[in-house]
């Protein structure tokens, strides 16, 4: 089983994945979150640190691009190969409403003409190997089968399918039935994603779905960054590697940005997904919450760590 860490904007940037990949290890691929392809020369400072080789270092990073112009995408992907890069990923997934509304990620779905001119414009410049991480359709999981059609033209590296529509964004279950269709449909290899938060969540896909060989995984390992030495060994999360993980994202943050209050944002994101592995964490959530001051979060990491417990369900 190959496994992939999904990319989540605001996040799941290099300092996140560099302390992940310190303490965690496992993963086959991280993604980067998306950047927006356009025709210019350079990419901004915050997309170019994310995605230079040197703030990557010792783990496979697929970058990830958001677009709906075959040339923005084209001429991205060169500026991506210069750095070294031979795969990228394209955002068919987004559910976000201003970038639907662009009809980009999962928007773009529901322009099916104007999505099957695109990839093939993009598969015949074949800058580099090219994965799609798609949801299912914008409006209607049937959407599917003629997207697979379409998907089914293009030699791609991965289809990465979360089986829901846009609609739902993270509401409802995952549409295990046109996944499996998915399964037998799709001419390219098929990774699984969506809904992925504990080993029971795992065990059950891999118990439903025997062939599937790659599994990709976002909110289930920002919540647990543990979970896939979990899956693989059944082994528990530590409360002393969690601190070790957390107090060097904390570092690095505190490297690079500058003031209380913009290292707090990232922390707060990060807290907002991990505080639930934490027994009776409500008041340390608040407090975290609150905190306008890295002396008074510090403080409350430090009540969490030492009064709680990891819940066993993690």
């Amino acid at each position: 089983m190959k496994y992939y860490f999904a990319p989540m904007e605001g996040v799941t940037g290099y300092i996140y994945r560099n302390a992940h990949n310190t303490y965690f290890k496992h993963i086959d691929k991280y993604f980067a979150p998306f950047i927006s392809a356009n025709l210019s020369d350079s990419f901004k400072t915050k997309e170019l640190n994310d995605i230079l080789p040197e703030n990557n270092q010792g783990f496979v990073l697929i970058p990830q691009i958001l677009s709906n112009h075959a040339q923005d995408f084209i001429h991205t992907s060169k500026k991506l190969k210069h750095l070294g890069y031979n795969e990228i990923n394209l955002n068919l997934g987004c559910p976000s409403g201003t970038v639907v509304s662009k009809n980009r990620g999962s928007g773009f779905l529901s322009k099916r003409e104007a999505l099957d001119a695109f990839l093939d414009e993009i598969f015949s410049a074949a800058v580099t190997k090219i994965s799609v991480k798609t949801r299912i359709g914008k409006d209607d999981p049937d959407e599917f089968y003629e997207l697979i059609q379409i998907f089914n033209k293009y030699p791609m590296e991965e289809l990465i399918i979360h089986p829901r529509i846009q609609k739902d964004f993270y509401k409802n279950k995952p549409n295990l039935k046109i996944f499996k269709d998915a399964m037998s449909l799709s001419k390219n290899k098929v990774c699984y994603n969506g809904d992925i938060c504990s080993t029971e969540d795992y065990g059950k896909i891999t118990v439903d779905f025997p062939s599937v060989d790659t599994v990709m995984i976002g909110r289930g390992l920002i919540t647990n960054p543990g979970l896939i030495n979990g899956i693989m060994s059944g082994s528990k999360l530590d409360k002393v590697t969690l601190r070790s993980f957390h107090d060097k994202i904390l570092y690095d943050y505190s490297k690079v940005l500058y003031g209380d209050k913009n290292v707090l944002f990232k922390m707060k994101e990060i807290w907002f997904y991990m505080i639930s592995i934490f027994s009776d964490n409500e008041k340390y959530a608040k407090r975290i919450k609150k905190s306008e001051r890295l002396l008074d979060y510090e403080e409350a990491v430090s009540d969490l760590f030492k009064e709680q417990d990891i819940l066993e369900h993690h």
